[in-house]
């Protein structure tokens, strides 16, 4: 099994990792009357829904 003679440096691995992250991360409108914009799998920080339960008190 071939073994790297010399190891990388730090700038050289965070530069080799950081390039599948290329994408924005996704945005969901949340089920309330004023449609906030909410990450997927997270709580709607405005009304308190998640998976349309009521979790967090909202406004």
């Amino acid at each position: 099994m071939a073994v790297p003679k010399r190891r990388l440096s730090r700038s050289n691995t965070r530069k080799r990792r950081s390039q599948w992250k290329g994408r924005a991360p996704a945005i969901q409108a949340c089920p309330c009357p004023r449609k906030e914009a909410v990450r997927p799998h997270h709580v709607c920080t405005h009304c308190g829904l998640y998976k349309g339960r009521q979790v967090l008190e909202g406004d």
